[in-house]
């Protein structure tokens, strides 16, 4: 591990000792994550999963700056994470759009807030529009548009001020299958060509195997870093990958780390 620095990349993400805890009574507190170590490098992948309460959506709030750690340290870039940052990007798994915007209007709400001009705000939302195929989407609201369609107007939204780190908190674990395979897919053509660094938290482990370089396992809580598995599976990849041999190995490595194995494939 190299120490963090001026020279560090952008989108390097680095935890050292990490613990979160919250209060459940007068004198007591829940530990949700305890001693989490882990890098990040620039444009990797890397999914967590885990089982139910394992500290996988804490972390990610660590990383987003949403949570302040018991102990510790969140670094990006070499420098302390201290609050939310336009250099990082968050995607829950509800969409979370303003329902009185139409898409247009919300991918292009947080370049108005950044102060940006009209001819440049215009440009971006275009772009973004046409990436995540939803041109024809641009003058509806959020409640005219599929569970699809408003994720992916989220995840525009979120890009528009072009983060340097993507966090993504299960952001299409409630929709059908086949919708979730196409995003799936969709995810993948963005980050090879903006080449972001991706954190993604899923129950998944197909969709873990599918999506990332590596695939951070934690343990039951308090959350610790019980495996980090390399996928070893080139790319760029198709849906057809999934039948590979790599896929089967990878996902055996997976849930012997899990302490849940059974809500893990229920989910998946």
């Amino acid at each position: 591990m190299t120490s963090a620095g001026a020279n560090a990349s952008p989108g390097r993400i680095e935890l050292r000792d990490v613990a979160v805890s919250f209060p459940v009574g007068l004198d007591e507190r829940l530990v949700a994550l305890d001693g989490v170590d882990l890098v990040v490098e620039p444009g990797e992948l890397v999914a967590l999963i885990g089982p139910n309460g394992s500290g996988k959506s804490t972390l990610l709030r660590v990383i987003g700056g949403l949570l302040a750690p018991d102990r510790g340290e969140a670094l990006l870039d070499g420098r302390p994470i201290a609050g939310s940052d336009a250099k990082v990007g968050l995607v829950f798994q509800e969409p979370r759009l303003l329902p009185w915007r139409t898409t247009e209007a919300n991918v292009a709400y947080p370049l108005e807030l950044a102060g940006r001009p009209a001819p440049e705000i215009h440009g971006r939302v275009a772009d973004l529009l046409r990436s995540m195929r939803l041109e024809a989407a641009a003058d509806q609201i959020p409640s005219q548009l599929s569970g699809g369609m408003r994720q992916r107007a989220a995840l525009a939204r979120t890009l528009a001020l072009e983060p340097a780190v993507l966090l993504l908190d299960e952001p299409f674990s409630a929709l059908d299958e086949l919708t979730r395979e196409r995003l799936n897919l969709e995810l993948l053509e963005l980050t090879e060509r903006t080449r972001t660094t991706v954190v993604l938290v899923t129950h998944s482990v197909q969709e873990a195997i599918f999506l990332a370089d590596r695939v951070v396992v934690l343990s039951a809580r308090p959350g610790r870093v019980a495996a980090e598995i390399l996928v070893e599976l080139p790319r760029p990849r198709s849906l057809g990958d999934l039948d590979a041999a790599v896929v089967t190995e990878t996902a055996r490595a997976i849930r012997a780390h899990l302490a849940e194995p059974d809500t893990t494939e229920a989910a998946a």
